[in-house]
């Protein structure tokens, strides 16, 4: 090659040194290294815009869908940005850092992970542009710290007046402030579905709302039926299946659970029976039949009325406690196991033994129901605390079930927000225009680079009316024209009304955000961005061995 005829070359002539130097000499042959701003803060800008552009026009009630393939080959048809980013598999170690920042926001509010991914790729890209200016990485994270700052200084004062205070109670209030989660996921479906989960909240609501617990609060996806208007609220729980036995349905009973399974115990060890005869194997059979009729005798002599088994259930098991009139359930999931055990007061018994009284539960009603050819078995308990609700969904396609399913997701963590903190903001974009036109306002008394990366980050704040007005259709240029307008003379509530295309308070739209997710989504956002403008190299290890996927 070149390189071994140069070095040939040079050791002819003097023995000249063409060692790798550098980083290319401490790490193994294999490994890449970029280290020049170019190569390392734009390459990671620009890995950041795309994840943001591949979720950003997926914001708000007109929001459109994505294909999503996954590396099963599973299609989903979904504009869920948590799920799209979960699906996508993102690699690009700056743009994990989005991925990241999104997976916190999901977890701490469970609601502005797209949010938290435009933004911040909204911020990044008005870097870039600072960056070519000639300004320098650190001063635009200082101009970005000083207006995060600011931000939520700003959105402090823009909290609804009263609205610190919120009885849980009131459906009202509460479909008041899940009224916005819910509807950019099904705007359409928004009355119904902020109505199933308020009930569903309401029936699981506990004396302290800051311990509301959103797991229980079950769904259950039934495909076909008349849609979304015979979805319904069940205080209780539905597993989708029939009982094991023939009895279908049974009143106040209590209920032995066993986690192991109902059927004839194996041993710890192998052994080996040896028999002569015929005479000798009957015997052996009817010993263990015996024995599993004593514990199934057991178990119905302990006042239990219903069995639920953790496990396979055995054909012998079953005959003798349909001669005992126990009806059996079974549960697959160990976590709708442990659900079923704290709705019912029971504890799960590890084998088939006689249960303890303190070991039973208690139901009002276990029975199978059909709804639209599905056979589901409903388990209601409304003594002793309403410790789980189920919302039944109805749809016409396993697509809409998902999205449904979502909505509902969505609505419960906000429900589990306004739990902790109740404040609102104005929604619509209203909030949004007012922190870009402060902020912007704060930028003119800065002097010095900074004021140049305050000012960027104040226009960010207009992706969002601009995304908004985009997906429904309407002239951006316009809309945000007239907000501005509005805000200047002091309406500091209006936004946009995407069904007539035209500026309107907010307040009488009765579209509200809460406080506690705008917080979060812009102070990750933010801290991403830096992150990133912070990164000046990238070094990757020569990949390990074996075959890559």
């Amino acid at each position: 090659t070149s390189h071994q005829l140069l070095r040939s070359e040079g050791e002819r002539k003097g023995g000249i040194d063409l060692q790798p130097h550098g980083a290319q000499a401490m790490l193994e042959e294999g490994h890449k290294h970029l280290s020049i701003l170019d190569e390392a803060v734009i390459k990671n800008i620009d890995a950041c815009k795309q994840l943001s552009a591949a979720t950003r026009n997926s914001l708000g009630p007109n929001r459109m869908n994505k294909i999503v393939i996954n590396n099963l080959d599973k299609l989903l048809v979904t504009n869920d940005a948590s799920t799209i980013v979960n699906e996508l598999e993102v690699q690009h170690p700056a743009a994990k850092i989005l991925v990241s920042a999104a997976k916190a926001q999901q977890e701490e509010i469970g609601d502005g992970a797209n949010l938290t991914i435009s933004f911040a790729g909204e911020l990044l890209q008005n870097a870039e542009e600072l960056i070519r200016m000639g300004l320098h990485p650190s001063d635009i994270i200082s101009g970005y710290s000083k207006a995060i700052n600011k931000t939520l200084e700003i959105l402090d004062e823009l909290v609804e007046a009263g609205s610190e205070t919120m009885d849980v109670q009131n459906k009202k209030q509460v479909v008041s402030r899940m009224r916005a989660a819910i509807a950019s996921k099904q705007s359409g479906k928004v009355d119904r579905l902020c109505s199933l989960v308020a009930d569903a909240c309401y029936y699981v609501s506990p004396e302290n709302p800051a311990t509301f617990n959103a797991d229980n609060v079950q769904v259950a996806k039934v495909l076909g039926g008349g849609g979304l208007r015979d979805s319904t609220v069940l205080r209780g729980m539905v597993f989708k299946g029939d009982a094991v036995g023939s009895i279908k349905r049974i009143e106040n009973a209590k209920v032995a659970v066993f986690a192991g399974g109902v059927d004839t115990s194996a041993t710890d060890t192998k052994g080996t029976v040896l028999i002569h005869s015929a005479e000798q194997h009957e015997n052996y059979a009817k010993s263990e039949e015996a024995k599993l009729e004593e514990l199934i005798k057991s178990v119905a002599d302990s006042g239990a009325k219903v069995i639920v088994s953790g496990a396979a259930v055995g054909e012998m098991a079953l005959h003798f406690c349909e001669r005992f009139n126990l009806m059996v359930l079974k549960i697959n999931s160990e976590f709708e196991l442990q659900r079923f055990c704290r709705m019912t007061n029971s504890v799960a018994i590890l084998k088939l033994s006689q249960p303890n009284p303190d070991d039973l539960g208690y139901v009002d009603l276990v029975a199978v129901v059909e709804i639209c050819g599905v056979r589901l078995t409903v388990v209601q308990n409304e003594e002793g605390g309403n410790s789980v609700s189920t919302v039944i969904l109805l749809a016409s396609t396993d697509s809409i079930l998902d999205d449904l399913e979502r909505a509902v997701d969505y609505g419960l963590n906000t429900y589990k927000a306004m739990c902790k903190d109740s404040r609102i903001v104005p929604g619509a974009a209203a909030t949004e225009i007012e922190l870009a036109r402060r902020v912007k306002e704060f930028s003119f008394k800065e002097t010095g680079l900074d004021r140049y990366a305050i000012a960027k980050f104040a226009e960010c704040f207009e992706m969002i009316p601009t995304t908004l007005a985009e997906n429904a259709g309407l002239n951006a240029m316009e809309i945000i024209s007239s907000l501005y307008a509005e805000h200047a003379n002091g309406n500091a509530k209006v936004g946009i009304d995407l069904e007539e295309g035209v500026s309107k308070d907010a307040s009488v739209m009765k579209v509200w955000d809460l406080y506690i997710t705008k917080f979060f989504a812009l102070k990750y956002a933010a801290d991403a961005a830096c992150t990133v403008l912070r990164v000046d190299q990238i070094t990757t290890a020569k990949p390990a061995g074996g075959p890559r996927r």
